[in-house]
């Protein structure tokens, strides 16, 4: 439980560190799984989010998120946001730019599957603008 009294399905889990360079904000991290199919549970204070990314990979791999808890967004490049609420789905191939993060007024919580392909890497780039970020609340 964060102190702000949300209480995700899965646990919390600890700040992230490890990956705050690429975040705007708040998230946590609680590892469910990480041999084999690699799941993780992501979970963003309101108005956090990720850097925009890439998860490469030469043959399989990509992104499934699912939204458990909370409200948030995900927006691959060039394309409308998606509104995530519990029990969304994304399916993000490799080699797609993409972003995904709370509401401003939502804490959010998602679990990150890893799909398994061969030579996986993730290429972290440039933050989401909060000019960008802003325009989102006047969408649905």
């Amino acid at each position: 439980m964060t102190d702000s009294g949300y209480v995700p399905t899965f646990p919390v889990g600890e700040p992230n560190t490890a990956y705050a360079e690429n975040f705007v904000g708040q998230s946590f991290l609680n590892m469910l799984t990480t041999e084999g199919v690699t799941i993780g549970n992501v979970t963003f204070e309101p108005g956090c989010r990720n850097n925009w990314h890439i998860h490469h990979s030469s043959s399989g791999g990509g992104q499934i998120l699912l939204c458990t808890d909370g409200s948030g967004w995900y927006q691959a490049e060039g394309e409308t946001p998606v509104s995530m609420t519990p029990g969304s789905v994304v399916s993000t191939p490799a080699g797609v730019k993409h972003w995904h993060g709370a509401k401003a007024d939502s804490w959010f919580t998602h679990l990150a599957v890893e799909v398994p392909g061969e030579d996986t890497r993730n290429e972290w780039l440039e933050p989401v603008t909060d000019e960008h970020y802003s325009t989102l609340s006047q969408e649905a």
